[in-house]
């Protein structure tokens, strides 16, 4: 499923950034798990309402962690970006 129709289904979104760099600006209603927490934390996660995007300053860190969650079997994407998965869920 595309990012667009899993904002659209009101998927769960997680920003991988650092609490800093979230507290600088984020997705609202997003949820804050860094990069470096995810598997301390994937135990929760599995507990949170599913399918994910996930989302980080470029792209490059939720493509690491949308990874290793998929290998977990949780049901998500990447967005990439906050910045664009911000705009995508501003316009539906």
């Amino acid at each position: 499923m595309k990012t667009e129709q899993l904002i659209r289904a009101n998927a769960t979104i997680i920003d991988v950034r650092t609490p800093m760099e979230f507290s600088a600006g984020h997705v609202a209603g997003s949820v804050n798990i860094p990069l470096n927490e995810l598997q301390l934390r994937v135990e929760k996660i599995k507990e949170m309402q599913q399918p994910f995007v996930l989302c980080c300053a470029s792209g490059a860190r939720s493509a690491q962690a949308t990874g290793y969650l998929k290998s977990q079997g949780i049901a998500c994407e990447n967005g990439g970006s906050w910045l664009d998965v911000n705009y995508l869920k501003s316009i539906v």
